[in-house]
Order: structure tokens, then sequence, then C-alpha cells
């Protein structure tokens, strides 16, 4: 007998429908102008230091204001996600990075700019908090991994789109036109989005329960238009409005924590330490700019690719041995990177790298973090995970300056390859399987009854022997 709102059986029982495509193509494309956003920054830089407006160094503390914008944004998010709903979260990061892109169009000096993008880089870094977490909870877990990783595909989409719009537009129209489509683009969306629904499973942990009965049904009515619902499951979900941040730390969720943080360490660690420096590795080996950025074009290519093959990989395999085994090659192609000189061996081994590391954003950022948490802390666990990867962000364009100047790109590559096995070995010891399970049969309480109902069957299965086994 089902009792209370169960709004996790009630969700995950729907069929796809124009339901669920709607609210993947309206989270899709606020972080599709998210990735628009943060990519745009270095087809602008260049203009901004061509046209005198700015100079080197003005352009480091742009980048840096952009990630240290992020990681409060990151954190920010989480706190409100889970205190305010995750609608109040989504609508409040869409509205801050579009008004700020807006005002960094007027922007009168590089001070100015600066500060918007400050500003820009709160909302930045809450979108991809919000955006996967609240796809995660209306999508059914058998669907989970498809939708999780093509929402992946449509952040890193945004950085062919930035390049090739800074391309057409900048020449033309001068770099302020990009922020100007950024913040118009967010503003439309932040409208279009006023029609996404509360989460019912954030609404039921936090005992509202008549407003989670009212947006169910709504839920429901739409997509059982000519058909019968499938019977739900019952998934219970504990009343929790008010759980502390400190739980993250208890003894039940401390390993997703510290699985959570490493994963997100050495991802951003890969893309900002490796991926992102490699026309600066080409020309420093020797090889003209022209060719470099060819070479990096053809390397990248990887990653939308990646992406796209992460819905196959979140669909078929599980979550640990896939980010156990992705972490290792990536690890392994990271490590002998630097041993090849022929061109095309360079390039293919790139893209193989760069491949590598975009299905695991996708099965990471996408699917794994937000799956590690419960519903009343989702958003502060993701948050609190992808700020410990802003920080690494922040620190590893000083840390690879460093290593590449005493150990040229050995020394880079191998620093990247031994974070990616350690990555491997907290997934493969502290990680939890996540795939094709409902959310609330993830949580702590209910993987330990599973565990032990399992070892209680297991004693009290009958032995082979005696009369039960057919002997004597």
């Amino acid at each position: 007998m089902t009792k209370g709102v169960n709004a996790g059986g009630r969700l995950d029982r729907l069929p796809i429908s124009r339901f669920h495509y709607r609210i993947f193509a309206l989270i899709g494309a606020g972080l599709f102008v998210d990735g628009f956003e943060i990519f745009l920054a270095g087809s602008i830089l260049g203009a901004l230091v061509q046209s005198g407006y700015s100079d080197l160094a003005q352009n480091a503390r742009f980048i840096s204001a952009t990630f240290v914008g992020m990681l409060i944004g990151a954190w920010l998010a989480g706190v409100a996600g889970d205190r305010f709903g995750r609608k109040f979260a989504y609508q409040a990061n869409l509205l801050i990075f579009g008004l700020s892109a807006l005002a960094a169009t007027l922007a009168p000096s590089m001070g100015w700019l600066i500060g918007a993008r400050f500003v820009m880089g709160l909302g930045l870094g809450a979108e991809i908090v919000v955006g996967y977490v609240v796809l995660s909870e209306f999508i059914p877990p058998q669907q989970r991994g498809r939708w999780g990783a093509a929402l992946a595909t449509c952040t890193n989409g945004a950085l062919f789109v930035a390049t090739l719009v800074g391309w057409v537009v900048i020449p033309h129209l001068g770099w302020r036109w990009m922020f100007a489509l950024c913040g118009i683009g967010a503003m439309i969306v932040w409208f279009l989005r006023r029609s996404l629904p509360e989460s019912p499973r954030w609404l039921e942990t936090q005992g509202k329960s008549a407003e989670a009965e009212a947006v169910l049904a709504a839920i429901e009515q739409e997509v059982g238009k000519g058909r019968t619902l499938p019977t739900p499951a019952y998934q219970p979900a504990p009343v929790q409005p008010d759980v502390r941040f400190t739980r993250l730390f208890s003894r039940a969720l401390i390993a997703r924590t510290i699985v959570g943080c490493l994963i997100l360490i050495g991802l951003n660690t890969a893309v900002y330490g490796f991926i992102a420096w490699i026309p600066t590795f080409f020309v420093k080996q020797g090889i003209n700019l022209s060719s470099s950025l060819g070479y990096t074009m053809l390397m990248t290519l990887g990653s939308p690719l990646g992406t796209l093959s992460g819905m196959w990989i979140g669909e078929k395999i599980d979550r640990k041995p896939s980010l156990i085994v992705l972490s290792l090659a990536a690890a392994g192609l990271g490590l002998i990177y630097p041993m090849f000189i022929n061109p095309v061996a360079f390039v293919v081994i790139g893209f193989l790298l760069v491949f590598t590391v975009a299905v695991m954003l996708a099965l990471a950022w996408g699917l794994y973090i937000p799956e590690l948490f419960p519903t009343e802390l989702r958003m502060r666990g993701s948050g609190i995970c992808n700020t410990a990867g802003r920080l690494m962000s922040i620190v590893t364009p000083f840390i690879v300056v460093e290593l590449f100047t005493r150990f040229g790109v050995t020394g880079v590559v191998s620093v990247v390859a031994g974070l990616l096995v350690v990555q491997a070995i907290a997934v493969a010891v502290l990680g939890i399987e996540t795939r094709k399970r409902p959310l609330e049969a993830l949580r702590p309480e209910a993987m330990d009854s599973e565990a032990s109902s399992a070892q209680a069957r297991g004693k009290l299965q009958p032995s082979t022997g005696g009369i039960a086994g057919g002997g004597e």
C-alpha cells in the first residue's frame, strides 16, 4: 500500500513524452548559453588586446574574475537550490549572468568589464550545478544516462558555436555584440523557463505535500493524455526540510563527497591543465601558430564526439567501471602523448585524449555527481564538488606554467595523469553504482537496508546438505 506523495515513484514510471523534451530543451538552452558565455572569452580577449582596450595583465584578471565568480556561484547555487527550491536557483542564475552580460556591453573601461565578468561568473558557475541536478530529478532512471549525457553535449557544443560566431561578429560589429547576444539569449531563456515546474522530489522532502501533489497531478495529466499510466512503485523519500550542510561529511556521505570532489578536480585539471593549453604547447615546441590552431581544431573535435558517445555509454554500461576505465585510459594517453614527434601521431593521440575526457565529463557532470546525493542535499553536494573543481581550475594555470618551465610537456601530463589515476582509485574504492536506479534507492539508508536484506537472504538460503538439500 502506497502512502504520502511518492514523488519519485510517480515520476519514474512516466513514459518519455513532450513534457520531458520541454524540460530538456529549456535546461539545455540555459546550459548552451552558459557554455557560449564561458567560451566567448577566447575570441574577445584577443580583440581587446588588438584594439588597445586591454593588455595581457588585464586579460589575466578577466580570466581570474571569471573563475572566482564561478567558484562562488557553484557554492551559492547549491545552498539556494536546497534551501529555496530548484526553480528559484535556475531562474536566479540566468537572471544574474544575463543582466551582467548586458552590462558588459556598456563597459566604459576594462575595470568595469572585469567586474561585470565576475558577476557573470556567479551565474555561470551556478547554471552548471543547477541544470544537471534538475534534469536528474525529472528523468526516469532507465533513461537518465542518455539524457544526462545529451545535456553535457549542449554545453560542449557551445565551444564551436562561440568560436564561429566570434569569427563572424567581432571583425564586423565589435566585441561588445558578443556579450549582447549572450545577454539577450539568456533573458529569452529566463522568460521561457518560467513555465518549468518546481521539482516534486524537492517539494516532498521539504514537507510541502500539497504543492508536490499539485505539480505531480499537472505533469501526470499532461503525460497521460490518451494513455494509461503504469502503476508507480513506492519509493519513500523522508521529509527533511532542514538538513545541515555538515551531513555531507557524515559517515553515511563522506565517501560520496570525496569521490565527487576528486572526480571534478581530476577533470578540471585535465581540461584546464592540458586541453586548454594545447595551442601554447604546440607553439612552444616550435610549431607555427597557424598549424597549431589547425591541429588543435582537429583534436578538439573529440569533445562533441565524446559527449555524444557518453549518451550510449551512460545508457549501456555501469558508471563505476566506465569512469575507472576512462580515467586510466586518459592517464595512459596523457603519458604517451609527449613521446610522439610525427604530427599525425600526436594529433591522433590528442584527439583520443580529448575524446576520453569528454566522455568522462558527460558521465560525471551530467550523471554521476547529481546521483551521489539525496534530494535534500543534492544541490549542495553537487555544489561543493563543483566548487572543489573550480578551485583547482583557478590554480591550475600557475601550476602548468611552473611545470612546463621546469619539465616541459612531460611534466604537465605526468601530473594530470597522476590525478586521473587517483580519481580512478577513488571511484573503485569509495564509489557507488547508480545506473538505472531510482534516486530514492540511492539514499545511504536505502542502500544499507538493501545490503542487509541481501546478506540476510544469503544466510537463510538452504545448504546443499541435510534435509533441505535432499540428504538424510
